[in-house]
């Protein structure tokens, strides 16, 4: 039964794990705008073409990221069972994973301009772009380990280590980019490939912190022993689990995407109006992604411990936070949207006027998909707790990709509703994926961890 004392409980345990890891999704966020804003800064061509190039490492980068993940919930769930040597071989394998993928998408990073040709994107972007994954996407390999890494402490509740090392790594990000896109503080001036040596050098300092904080503070995991020696039975297991949260994050990823190229056939002006209202969709978003986290863990740590009622009310506790959360979002850009949307226009910007009016409706809309993107976030986290990750990829890609996109299409061309129609696809997609993975979890999984509990 739940009492206010355990509820207050649960949600302080959530809050401690939680907020760090929010804060930490964040600053990586930050790392993004620092470089959409300094290359801007910089030159028209030079913000295109890193903003294409970023986007396809960001997409490579999420797509291998699956068997980082899936090291969260079973590090999580061994340290409840108290197993240490089963931490150090499914983190191990994980950067074993890790390194396979990062080996195999490399060339496509180092020699990216025919595919970013095949987008078809202009000469000049395309050749920029190119500069920039040649060096930026050597950052592949320690942006992935440390990716494994974070999971790892995040699954022993030492969230706030990965909160400091991310914005360790945003603040060497932006110092980087501004003495060698500018040629500021005697540096060489080298424009994007100045981004990119900023970028690949944030990936390995990361990298470095991630590693001494690891080898100081838990020398009992003495996770670098022999990593050369392969651990087949667990590098399975990491395998199992991991690459349908690739798949799924893919989808999501996709999704995204996809909107913004419909967004871009309606006009200039109505993308430009959709990246404003994306970028507060992406740092409210970061809260549910936080929580989602702190619901991976503590799902697991419940999964470990054989502990249903604990699983059950942890799961429903972090759901209302998220909606709570939700709510207030869509209050804010209900009440607000003006204000929201001028923050990146310029007072004498000609499409000013027409930009604002088109944004409010997509922040209104916006506000209204967090309900089921936040609802849909949560429900993953918490399924992939107790390592439940193929049937809710289905879900995720149906949902997606059978519903969000088409019904985007429709309702935004074939309707003529434009934008409103496309968010609507959107909002519909996660919908439909909040609904069916919800289901899965309080319907068809709980009840089975329930039924195996002694």
């Amino acid at each position: 039964m739940l009492t206010p004392m355990s509820i207050f409980g649960h949600i302080r345990a959530i809050a401690i794990l939680g907020l760090p890891l929010i804060g930490g999704h964040l600053a990586q966020i930050a790392i993004g705008v620092t470089d959409t804003v300094m290359l801007g800064w910089y030159g028209v061509e030079a913000l295109a073409a890193g903003t294409l190039a970023s986007t396809y490492f960001f997409i490579l980068f999420i797509f291998g990221s699956g068997f980082a993940w899936a090291v969260m919930p079973m590090v999580a769930s061994f340290s409840a069972e108290g197993d240490q040597t089963s931490i150090r071989r499914a983190t191990r394998m994980g950067l074993w994973l890790s390194f396979g993928f990062a080996t195999l998408v490399l060339p496509v990073m180092i020699f990216a301009a025919p595919i970013l040709r095949l987008l078809g994107q202009g000469d000049a972007v395309v050749a920029l772009g190119a500069d920039y994954l040649a060096v930026a996407g050597w950052g592949i390999l320690p942006a992935l380990f440390v990716m494994v890494l974070k999971s790892y402490l995040a699954a022993l509740e030492r969230t706030q280590v990965v909160l400091w090392i991310t914005v360790l790594a945003a603040v060497t990000n932006a110092l980087v980019n501004y003495a060698l896109i500018f040629g500021n503080w005697g540096a060489p001036e080298l424009g994007i490939i100045g981004a990119a040596v900023a970028s690949l050098s944030t990936q390995v300092v990361s990298l470095v912190g991630v590693v001494v904080y690891v080898r100081v503070i838990l020398p009992e995991h003495d996770l670098f022993r022999r990593i050369w020696a392969v651990d087949r039975d667990m590098l399975a297991r990491v395998f199992s689990l991991g690459w349908p949260i690739s798949i799924t994050s893919l989808s999501e990823t996709g999704l995204f995407a996809a909107s913004a190229v419909m967004m871009g056939w309606l006009g200039t002006v109505p993308l430009a109006a959709h990246g404003i209202a994306m970028q507060f969709t992406a740092m409210t978003f970061m809260v549910h992604l936080g929580l989602s986290n702190a619901a991976t863990v503590r799902a697991g740590n419940a999964y470990g411990r054989s502990d249903p009622q604990h699983l059950a009310r942890g799961a429903w506790i972090v759901t209302v936070m998220s909606l709570a959360f939700s709510v207030l979002t869509v209050v804010m850009f209900v009440l607000f949207p003006e204000f929201f949307i001028s923050i990146f226009i310029l007072d004498g910007e000609p499409a000013r006027a027409e930009i604002i009016s088109i944004g409010v409706v997509l922040l209104f809309m916006a506000g209204l998909f967090q309900l089921a993107d936040g609802s849909q976030a949560i429900a993953l986290g918490t399924l992939r707790g107790v390592q439940d990750t193929r049937l809710p990829m289905v879900i995720t890609a149906f949902s997606y990709w059978v519903v969000g996109v088409p019904v985007a299409y429709v309702l935004g061309f074939v309707l003529e509703l434009e934008g409103i129609g496309i968010w609507g696809g959107l909002a519909l997609g996660l919908a439909v994926a909040a609904v069916l993975l919800n289901w899965r979890f309080w319907f068809r999984v709980l009840p089975g961890v329930a039924r195996k509990a002694p």
